[in-house]
């Protein structure tokens, strides 16, 4: 079973949310900026990148999967 997130869509809003560029992001995580839109795109990460990701935004990103799980019928 697939979950409903796109989390490369939720990086990218948590981005702008935080008013931060994608030249920031792509400093922070040592890559180019063509390499931070393939993110923007990906449905799905994996874990450790999205641990850096999260500890560099500075917010809980697996919280989306947590909330997807307390979801489901019991």
């Amino acid at each position: 079973m697939r979950s409903n997130i796109h989390i490369g869509l939720i990086i990218k809003e948590e981005l702008r949310r935080q008013k931060k560029t994608n030249q920031w992001f792509a400093e922070q995580l040592c890559i180019n900026i063509r390499t931070v839109n393939k993110i923007f795109i990906k449905e799905i990460i994996d874990t450790e990148q999205l641990f850096f990701i999260s500890q560099i935004l500075k917010t809980d990103l697996f919280k989306y999967y947590s909330q997807e799980l307390e979801n489901l019928p019991k």
